[in-house]
């Protein structure tokens, strides 16, 4: 009688880990997919949403010698990547579309 309760409990305990094996998943592969899934830019169903460009451009060219200039290219590369690194100058890391736009003699367009 004792070894089949406990043969019970056992059989309870293992179907309740598989269970929650199966629903469960680890955190750092939830996190590690989210990453993956914002740097790659798939599986998304819902449309990015536009950048206001001008203003993004205005403040990213406000501390250049040619601001025009740098407010037209800044312009192209937002329109086509829709997306201006932060800050006045730099990081272009954070906009990887920005960043890889060049002119005709390889170097970068975007400022």
């Amino acid at each position: 009688m004792a070894s089949s309760t406990i043969l019970i409990r056992a059989s309870i305990l293992l179907i309740l880990l598989l269970a929650l094996s199966t629903f469960a998943e680890p955190r750092g592969s939830v996190l590690e997919s989210q990453i993956s899934t914002i740097a790659e830019g798939v599986g998304s169903s819902l449309p990015k949403a536009a950048i206001d460009c001008r203003g993004a451009c205005k403040f990213r060219c406000s501390k250049s010698r040619r601001p025009r200039l740098c407010r037209r290219a800044c312009g192209t590369c937002c329109a086509r990547c829709n997306c201006v690194p932060p800050g006045t100058y730099g990081n272009q890391y954070m906009c990887p579309c920005y960043a890889a736009l060049t002119t005709h003699h390889g170097k970068r367009k975007c400022p």
